[in-house]
């Protein structure tokens, strides 16, 4: 549905990303309950802690979360294109 309403409105990558991740956002906001400001604030600085240690595709990068009746899980998919040798 999302990849029609992008080629009816003529969406270029650049902004179907972006509406991809708020999105992702909104919908994370829903299962884990945390507002769309601290998810956000999250991802930003997981990108910060783990550039220090591996190049990553931070266009590719999902976060997530797993609600179960009791717990939340974080799940993170990290596109890694390489392992740095030292620290920044």
């Amino acid at each position: 549905m999302f990849e029609f309403l992008s080629k009816l409105f003529g969406g270029s990558d650049g902004s179907k990303n972006r509406a991809k991740e708020r999105l992702r956002l909104v919908l994370v906001h829903d299962r884990a309950s945390l507002s769309p400001g601290l998810v956000e604030a999250l991802k930003e600085e997981l990108i910060q802690v783990i550039t220090k240690y591996l190049d990553i595709d931070e266009d590719g990068l999902e976060v997530n979360f797993d609600k179960n009746d009791d717990s939340v899980a974080l799940i993170a998919n990290i596109p890694v294109k390489s392992v740095k040798r030292s620290a920044r």
